[in-house]
């Protein structure tokens, strides 16, 4: 994109919210369960344990629909037949709302420290009940992956308890990567009812920031900003940020009760379940009320870090490789000014981060069905602080829009909107296989005090 970045008077629609939420339906749960035991059984395993806890539920949530709450839980999918889940004292009776039918072990050791139960049957039998023995192999789906196949996420005693049961002539090996291989993880393409469900939910994390960003004043506390947003009570993916002044500066921080004032640096991330939405500027109405000696705060920063997410929106199609993202990100701010570290984009699923694509070299093609965060955070350590322009959009080939668009008309339209606002407002060229699920679609207002003063290349 050769057009120069510049801040101009900008009128941002009202995109419309869903009226109702969209649910992905039991057939897509059962058909991801016959998916994973497929892959399972072409890597040699007989014997699939799936950990969770209430940080890293998002495996077993994509899986059946269940995630648990206060404590831990392990599903153990064999060959055929319902899968076996192992829970505590207060996730029994959640589990059997779960929209796929499981088998339920009580198992105590799951609960929380102290509850009545402690002992019961040990976690071998179970095992062995669900056929782990000698010369089993059994793949575990925990969080990550790590160098070698043997490194797994879960608990000591579960490990030891797996390695114990399959004895020498059997294996125990991390499985995560059939769940979140950046290349081809089953997570990291996604159903039109997932990606219905991740345009609702960015619906309110992009609306909830659209409300900060226009009613953001000085002398209110933060604790009073952040209930702008008016979270509705989904599930968090990642704890909500919010801060002003030197706190801004660590970016991670929750809300306090602090009073923002003129001329603060300003930060607000909000993410649930598919969904996530950050901003960052300055608490000012223009460059005259900026900190001393940062008054080119958009020539210096903001500009060319809006002009790179631009043609980083604008190479994005199906079949692009992380590495041309990954590029368009180096060649534009790979100056240390800018200190961007982190890699510039990454799947999004019913957590914040599945995996990464983006990165130097990579031939990872981006499949249809990817729902992707634009997620390009410039880290200065100087007064001029950041700048940020999170949302989240999905890339779908023909068939999958055709089906989008006949299953989900009401969303259709916001995403049309929404484009076109990208393309005709803000001078961003998108592929057709690109659809943004956010109400502020790469809206970028650096002076937080004048929201409709925003970045554009028209």
């Amino acid at each position: 994109m050769s057009a120069r970045a510049r801040l101009a008077p900008l009128d941002l629609p009202e995109f419309g919210m869903p009226e109702e939420a969209p649910q992905v339906p039991p057939a897509v749960y059962r058909r991801r369960l016959a998916g994973l035991r497929e892959r399972a059984a072409a890597r040699g395993w007989d014997r699939l344990v799936v950990y969770a806890d209430r940080e890293h539920g998002a495996n077993l949530a994509y899986l059946t629909g269940f995630d648990p709450r206060f404590e831990e839980a392990l599903l153990v999918l064999g060959p055929d037949g319902d899968p076996a889940l192992l829970v505590g004292n207060e996730c029994f009776g959640l589990a059997g709302a779960a929209p796929v039918p499981l088998r339920r072990y009580l198992f105590p050791d799951f609960s929380l420290p102290g509850q009545p139960g402690r002992g019961s049957r040990p976690v071998e039998e179970i095992l062995e009940e669900e056929g782990i023995s000698g010369g089993s192999r059994v793949g575990v789906v925990g969080w990550k992956e790590y160098g070698s196949p043997a490194a797994l996420d879960v608990p000591a005693y579960l490990a030891d308890a797996l390695r114990g049961l399959v004895a020498a002539d059997g294996a125990v090996e991390n499985a995560t990567g059939l769940l979140i291989d950046a290349a081809d993880g089953m997570r990291v393409t996604n159903e039109v009812e997932q990606l219905a469900c991740f345009e609702y939910a960015a619906s309110q994390t992009s609306q909830g920031v659209r409300r900060l960003l226009f009613g953001l004043w000085p002398g209110m506390r933060e604790d009073q900003a952040v209930r702008l947003l008016e979270w509705n009570g989904m599930p968090l993916s990642c704890h909500l940020m919010l801060s002003a002044g030197e706190r801004a500066a660590v970016g991670l921080l929750s809300p306090g009760r602090r009073v923002i004032q003129r001329g603060d640096p300003f930060t607000v991330a909000f993410g649930v379940w598919g969904a996530l939405n950050c901003r960052a500027g300055f608490v000012v109405a223009d460059a005259a009320e900026l900190p001393a000696g940062i008054a080119d705060y958009v020539e210096r920063l903001v500009a060319p870090y809006f002009a790179a997410v631009a043609e980083w929106y604008g190479e994005l199609r199906v079949g692009v490789t992380g590495s041309v993202l990954h590029e368009v990100i180096t060649r534009r701010l790979g100056d240390p000014f800018f200190g961007v570290g982190l890699n510039p984009g990454h799947q999004i699923h019913l957590d914040e981060w599945v995996n990464s694509p983006v990165f130097p070299g990579s031939a990872i093609e981006l499949p249809s069905g990817t729902a992707l965060q634009a997620d390009v955070i410039p880290a200065t350590g100087t007064e001029y602080f950041t700048t940020n322009i999170e949302d989240g959009v999905a890339l779908a080939d023909a068939a999958l829009r055709r089906a989008f668009a006949e299953q989900y008309p009401a969303a259709w339209e916001r995403i049309t909107a929404r484009r076109r606002f990208m393309e005709e407002a803000l001078g961003i060229r998108l592929h057709r296989d690109v659809l943004p699920f956010s109400n502020i679609p790469a809206y970028l207002p650096p002076f937080l005090l004048s929201p409709h003063l925003a970045m554009t290349l028209a």
